[in-house]
């Protein structure tokens, strides 16, 4: 995986994120338009992490899946001085995993589902809402820009996928978002915080290494 660079904050793609995307989404009978959410084998609870060997960057509170091809975009906050966001950067875009505090009744991402389509709207994106193995996803057109959007509750917390893109990408990207997404590995910690706190990101050393390096050139 590839290192580079600090890049600025695109107010939907993060954990503030035409042609729709509801064509990779299987068509159900009239008489069971919404199908129960299918089982599925992530993502992980620490407590429940698999050793299967799948190559993934260490960030602290989520251990996200780094496929063969991507590269790893670290976004820097020079107001708090420290990590904002990091990106897994795919050929057919940008995705992006956070992870926040959540009741333990669950439940959380369809409040922050509703919500974000609303945002979306009113900044005038072209928005479909979707159903995926985890429960309700969400598409959007911003200009060029094509973004997907998919949560899912776990034990006291919630994670958010998104995959930014060219529109030309927007058929293959959910699947390369849910890839990631599945194979991530959530540790919420023991430590009482508020809902939808969003969960401390960490850099492994040799990437805090090397972002000061970047930083001290310039």
């Amino acid at each position: 995986m590839g290192i580079f660079g600090r890049k600025k904050r695109g107010r939907h793609a993060m954990a503030d994120p035409g042609e729709s995307w509801d064509s990779d989404i299987a068509e159900e009978p009239e008489e069971d338009p919404e199908p129960e959410p299918e089982a599925t084998d992530g993502p992980f609870d620490i407590a429940d992490a698999p050793e299967d060997g799948k190559p993934r960057i260490d960030l602290g509170s989520v251990r996200v899946p780094v496929p063969d091809g991507t590269q790893v975009q670290v976004e820097m906050d020079p107001q708090a001085g420290g990590v904002r966001a990091v990106h897994v950067v795919t050929a057919h875009g940008q995705v992006t995993v956070s992870a926040y505090a959540a009741p333990r009744s669950g439940g959380l991402w369809r409040e922050v589902v509703g919500e974000l389509t609303e945002q979306l709207r009113n900044d005038g994106a072209k928005v479909a809402p979707g159903q995926g193995e985890w429960g309700p996803e969400l598409s959007a057109l911003i200009g060029d820009v094509a973004l997907r959007f998919v949560g899912v509750d776990g034990p006291r917390w919630m994670l958010r996928g998104v995959i930014a893109g060219p529109q030309s990408m927007a058929a293959e990207a959910p699947a390369v978002l849910r890839e990631i997404v599945r194979g991530t590995i959530v540790d919420r910690g023991d430590a009482p915080m508020p809902v939808r706190t969003p969960l401390p990101i960490t850099l492994p050393e040799a990437v805090a290494e090397h972002i000061a390096q970047q930083q001290g050139q310039q």
